[in-house]
């Protein structure tokens, strides 16, 4: 138990295990928030990973699980966008906001980069961010009508190939009606967020976070017609793998949602993919238009733009 009694202020901190300057910053935020009075909570596999002294009189070590984030306000991120996704997964069952501090390349989920940090704990201690909810995914697989798991996806839900010599023959329904049957190496399906991740390498648009929309990208699809589709938020998307047709097509497929979770799909399987009904929540230190966010993370060139004049 934390020490103190009452009521007090508390952030789960979660790192990129591995990575000197995330032990670093983890020991500043976790200096930082405790003199302010916030109680800082560590995961114990991360603290014994990169052996992280915590010896500040606020901060305490706690399992790995969904008590974890019990009385948190917020969960914050020290990593690139792959820590993020494993925060959203303790932040998301009690619909706590995440905010991420970009460790990584790109980092399109954090909110602030290395050198914002002083300002990130800051603005956390002040309570001055704003939340926004992010639509999700749920996900459901069966096979021959019979229940064989469910899980959940901010990013994207991918059915992909097991078998590198191997195409997976898939047959895409969207809505209830029959859409296409691709010989391919997987399929994407995305929410707006997902769309700058494995969709946007897939060959998928990049959609707008505040547009409400579920994408479909087929994977190096063998067929005339396989673009990447935008269907409506409350479309039900639903991929049945094949027994295939001839050498090179049979075989099992894998269902993979953010990189994370993972599911064998044998022949017969079937993955149903909707709106999920409990978004993710990030915490947000400034309202910048989504347009530079893009410039800033793909280093675009806007040299010329003339509208400011």
């Amino acid at each position: 138990m934390p020490p103190g009694e009452g009521p007090q202020r508390t952030v789960l901190l979660i790192t990129h295990t591995g990575r000197s300057e995330a032990r670093d910053a983890a020991r500043k935020v976790a200096h930082w928030l405790s003199v302010a009075g916030i109680a800082v909570r560590m995961l114990a596999p991360e603290v014994e990973m990169d052996r992280l002294e915590v010896g500040e009189p606020g901060s305490w070590i706690v399992p790995e699980d969904r008590h974890a984030v019990e009385g948190c306000e917020l969960v914050v991120v020290l990593g690139g966008d792959g820590t993020l996704l494993r925060g959203a997964e303790l932040a998301r069952m009690a619909d706590i906001p995440l905010l991420g501090v970009n460790l990584g390349r790109v980092g399109f989920l954090a909110e602030a980069e290395l050198e914002d940090l002083h300002e990130v704990v800051e603005r956390i201690v002040e309570h001055r961010y704003e939340v926004e909810e992010r639509m999700t995914l749920d996900v459901q697989v069966t096979r021959h009508g019979e229940f064989v798991g469910q899980t959940w996806a901010l990013n994207e839900a991918s059915v992909e190939k097991r078998a590198r010599e191997r195409m997976l023959e898939v047959l895409v329904e969207i809505d209830g009606r029959p859409l296409s049957r691709w010989g391919c190496d997987g399929v994407v399906c995305a929410t707006p967020t997902g769309s700058t991740a494995y969709a946007f390498s897939a060959g998928g648009p990049i959609v707008w976070p505040g547009v409400e929309a579920l994408l479909l990208v087929p994977i190096s699809a063998h067929a005339l017609f396989a673009r990447p589709l935008v269907a409506a938020p409350d479309s039900l998307l639903a991929i049945d793998v094949q027994d295939g047709q001839g050498p090179g097509h049979e075989g099992t497929g894998v269902l993979w949602c953010d990189g994370r979770r993972t599911l064998t799909l044998p022949p017969g399987a079937r993955v149903e993919v909707r709106r999920g009904s409990r978004p993710v929540r990030l915490a947000r230190l400034h309202q910048a238009p989504f347009t530079d966010r893009l410039v800033a993370k793909f280093a675009l060139p806007v040299d010329g733009w003339r509208a400011a004049r």
